[in-house]
């Protein structure tokens, strides 16, 4: 069993997975992502992002039905299913769906730092800043992760209430008429939205530090359904101050909205929005690269510390070719259709593999 394995003092408590979870939900994508949902269901974007948010507490709870009792990691739960060889050939390929995440996360905020606030920063130097950070967070250990994503989740409620303000100037009829749009529109903007959750997939991985796997569940659940909350209620404060042609023509609605916010004290609050956002998504890239650092670890007994800065180096020249705007959408929207992928595709594949496997165990173990 892996718990067994880890050390008694890097084990946290399962209330901490309420702020791993919301903590890795809302990053980069939150600023990025949501124009794509809007592009499909319009006024009614909000609506899709609460049914994939309900569509994912289904995913949360295939992940604990395939993880606990008693409580590993998706290491051995590919071991189980495929053997020791495949199983851990395909553990080796979600490094790669990890690197892809954080390369995708890293390269948009970037490119909206390089727009609003820094534009005379070159990419290489702003990416070292961006790997010094994470290096040094993810060196610290998984407890160290815990800590950056509970200040993440107080830092994110902050500048989530300062999407209220705009709502003051809103027009309410731009909501309506509610449900205008076809079935399949809400589909697709359903699995537009998919990207806007992508990071909670690191659960995989650091479900064996979690103590009391059995009954921290509804932390996990807690933790999906504020952030779904938060994406609806940011939604609906966008949707109210664009009309539908205007947002459609906008980049980033959610940072051209803040900037109508003014307080005696500071006036670009936009600027405070998108530094402020770094803190946010800290924890969704560190796990991602902590999460290879694992994989790694398990598989090929390489040490975190060998084998941080040797997946690093790569990822700081790899991000160096995206260097317009091209490159960026189709990495984007490459990344985007992964993540659909593995939420719509591998997940519920492995879930009833897992599921079939458990029935043909039990069988022979109740014919001996």
């Amino acid at each position: 069993m892996v718990q067994s394995s880890i050390k008694e003092n890097y084990i946290i408590s399962g209330f901490f997975v309420f702020f791993l979870v919301h903590a890795t939900t809302v990053g980069v994508s939150t600023i990025c992502s949501q124009i794509f949902v809007y592009k499909t269901a319009g006024h009614d974007a909000w609506i899709s992002i609460l049914f994939m948010g309900v569509y994912l507490h289904f995913i949360v709870w295939m992940m604990y039905k395939m993880l606990n009792n008693p409580a590993k990691d998706v290491i051995e739960l590919h071991q189980m299913i495929f053997g020791k060889i495949l199983g851990s050939a395909i553990s080796l390929l979600m490094i790669g769906y990890f690197f892809m995440s954080a390369l995708s996360a890293v390269r948009a905020y970037i490119d909206v730092l390089q727009v609003w606030i820094f534009p005379t920063v070159s990419t290489w130097e702003l990416c070292l800043i961006f790997l010094c950070i994470i290096y040094y967070i993810v060196s610290g250990g998984f407890r160290v992760l815990t800590g950056i994503a509970f200040f993440a989740v107080l830092a994110s409620s902050l500048l989530f209430i300062l999407t209220y303000i705009p709502m003051k100037y809103g027009n309410l009829h731009y909501l309506f008429p509610i449900w205008n749009h076809s079935t399949s529109d809400l589909l697709k903007s359903t699995l537009a939205a998919s990207n806007l959750y992508m990071g909670f997939e690191s659960l995989f991985i650091f479900f064996p530090f979690i103590r009391s796997t059995d009954k921290h569940a509804k932390w996990a659940h807690f933790g999906v359904l504020f952030t779904s909350l938060q994406y609806a209620f940011i939604s609906i404060s966008t949707l109210m101050y664009f009309s539908q042609g205007l947002l459609e023509q906008t980049l980033y609605p959610i940072l051209v909205v803040t900037k109508i916010i003014q307080f005696p004290f500071a006036e670009r609050i936009e600027f405070l929005f998108i530094l402020g956002w770094f803190i946010v998504s800290l924890p969704s890239l560190c796990l991602s690269f902590w999460s290879c650092t694992r994989i790694l670890k398990r598989i090929l007994n390489v040490k975190p510390g060998i084998s941080l800065p040797l997946i690093l180096l790569p990822f700081f020249f790899a991000l160096l070719q995206f260097s317009d705007r091209i490159k960026i959408d189709a990495l984007s929207k490459f990344v985007a259709k992964l993540g659909a992928c593995f939420l719509f595709g591998y997940i519920p594949v492995i879930f009833i593999l897992f599921f079939i496997r458990s029935k043909i165990l039990r069988f022979f173990q109740s014919t001996r």
